[in-house]
């Protein structure tokens, strides 16, 4: 990376910044997502050279403008694990994940004394929203503010669809849209409720869906028709047939 970033280099990779390149570091990271998610383990080891090549670029720019470099980068976090590890590297005690979690997250708040104390303040903002829902309903939960029931939750799910049926009817879009995002936000509480991770749960249905509905247009164009063309209870039977597969 240093001789693609030199003079007499790569132009593209001359050209580049932190800002131009954080994109590819959003992609590579889910092409390994996808990798994993299809078991590919060939495409796995691909992918995660792509990935690890992003640090390296980012650390090289770093470098560059006398920041840090890729040194000091593996150095903090080779002392973060050992200092938020101490049942690890030293004398405190964690017998499952969960004293594991209020440990680290004990240790990082302790790292950061003057740093913002709210709960949600380590939720990062960056992220899809439906991950970060699903952190930020783990961070309020461990900090007591939760239902004492899944049933409870299921109640309140049923307060949400209600809510949304009535901003429907009443035509208010920015109503519409803060209750489809409760509902949501309640969904992803089911999800932590019934130990599942809704990114995966989604992405797992996304990937069921393409399956399916690629069926349904084989089926179509088999028959030689378009999608438009086709009845609907025609294509529902050629979803079934997918399912039943």
């Amino acid at each position: 990376m240093a001789r693609l970033r030199a003079p007499g280099g790569c132009p593209w990779d001359r050209e580049q910044t932190f800002d131009s390149i954080k994109r590819y570091t959003i992609e590579e990271t889910y092409e390994v997502i996808d990798a994993i998610e299809r078991r590919d383990y060939e495409a796995l080891r691909e992918e995660l050279g792509d990935l690890l090549l992003q640090p390296v670029f980012h650390a090289q720019m770093a470098s560059e403008a006398g920041l840090f470099d890729i040194n000091d980068a593996l150095k903090a976090i080779n002392e973060k694990l050992i200092r938020r590890h101490p049942h690890v590297f030293g004398d405190a005690r964690a017998d499952n994940s969960e004293q594991v979690v209020a440990n680290w997250d004990a240790i990082k708040a302790s790292e950061k004394p003057d740093a913002p104390q709210g709960q949600l303040d380590s939720v990062n903002r960056a992220q899809p929203a439906l991950m970060e829902a699903f952190e930020i309903s783990k961070k309020a939960a461990r900090s007591g503010f939760e239902w004492a029931r899944f049933e409870d939750v299921v109640d309140k799910l049923r307060e949400e669809v209600a809510e949304l049926e009535e901003a429907r009817l009443k035509g208010h879009m920015e109503a519409i849209r803060g209750e489809v995002g409760d509902l949501l936000f309640t969904v992803v509480n089911l999800a932590r409720w019934s130990g599942v991770d809704p990114e995966e749960a989604l992405r797992r249905t996304n990937r069921k869906f393409r399956h399916r509905f690629s069926h349904v247009e084989a089926r179509v164009a088999a028959a030689g028709k378009t999608l438009s063309e086709t009845p609907l209870e025609e294509m529902e039977g050629y979803w079934q047939e997918a399912k039943q597969a």
